[in-house]
């Protein structure tokens, strides 16, 4: 069952990037000596993937690519679509094939369906805190190494928004980039200098002083980074329509309604990837 989101997302270098991640997650199991010793290589096995808790399910996409890794005779089949909501106790996909197979690739299987749902369920509960606004919930780069790619895409599932998904799709000048240039204004000329066409420009703000000088350069996007509500406010009201808007630093669910009604387009959550809880999942294996 194809997701058309999870092609989408998963093209040319990013799928090179998904693949190679899930070879690692398969390789560094090693052989599964245990199964191997216990069960003959033509013990055929069903497994069923259920939820122990009710989430949004992400990553199903991802069974078969894992199952090739781990052989080539088993089959599956999912009983839920990918971003939908399960209770506990639902089956969400049901495998088939050598028991030696199921097994290898159960722990894999269940780390990443677990992970990027729980990312997904904790996204969900972002964006409807602020689905009355026309704010728009971003993630960050703050992803576990190797892990960027699935991660922003099962933020993607729960209904948030990838900010760049790296280095090169937009420019990001911080305080290093300000400080060793000498000004916003001096740091925004060599980029332009530099690359043609230039991508998209973001600046992040510290202050009024940095927001002024930031609107003069006709940037892309402004991010107020750790303002405080009235100080956001008043960055705000002297930014241009033209000029997108990010609210970023020590975003939480108990203030995001207060920071989603100061008008910003969008709202940037590090925690989204960096502290979701694993949603629970166990794969239940049976001879057949």
């Amino acid at each position: 069952m194809s997701d058309s989101r999870f092609d989408d997302f998963f093209q040319a270098e990013t799928r090179m990037f998904l693949l190679a991640t899930l070879r690692i997650a398969v390789s560094e199991d090693g052989p599964d000596l245990t199964s191997r010793g216990i069960f003959e290589e033509n013990d055929m096995a069903q497994a069923h993937i259920v939820a122990k808790e009710s989430t949004i399910v992400a990553g199903l996409p991802l069974i078969p690519l894992i199952l090739e890794f781990c052989g080539e005779k088993t089959s599956y089949i999912l009983n839920v679509d990918e971003g939908d909501r399960v209770s506990e106790g639902a089956i969400v996909a049901i495998l088939q094939g050598p028991a030696t197979e199921l097994l290898k690739a159960e722990r894999v299987i269940l780390n990443y369906i677990g992970h990027l749902s729980g990312i997904a369920e904790l996204t969900s509960k972002y964006v409807a805190a602020v689905e009355e606004t026309e704010t728009t919930i971003l993630d960050t780069r703050k992803t576990l190494p190797g892990l960027r790619y699935p991660e922003k895409y099962a933020v993607v599932v729960g209904g948030g928004k990838n900010h760049r998904k790296n280095l090169a799709e937009m420019l990001l000048v911080k305080d290093n980039h300000i400080d060793r240039a000498g000004s916003i204004s001096s740091a925004i000329g060599k980029l332009r200098g530099a690359y043609d066409p230039c991508p998209p420009i973001e600046v992040e703000c510290r202050n009024m002083e940095e927001v002024s000088e930031a609107v003069q350069c006709g940037v892309d996007r402004i991010m107020l980074d750790n303002m405080s509500a009235p100080q956001a406010v008043e960055a705000l009201e002297v930014i241009p329509t033209e000029i997108e808007t990010e609210i970023s630093g020590n975003v939480s669910l108990e203030n995001l309604k207060e920071l989603a009604s100061l008008g910003a387009d969008y709202i940037s959550v590090g925690r989204l990837t960096h502290s979701a809880k694993n949603s629970d999942f166990s794969m239940r294996i049976s001879t057949i």
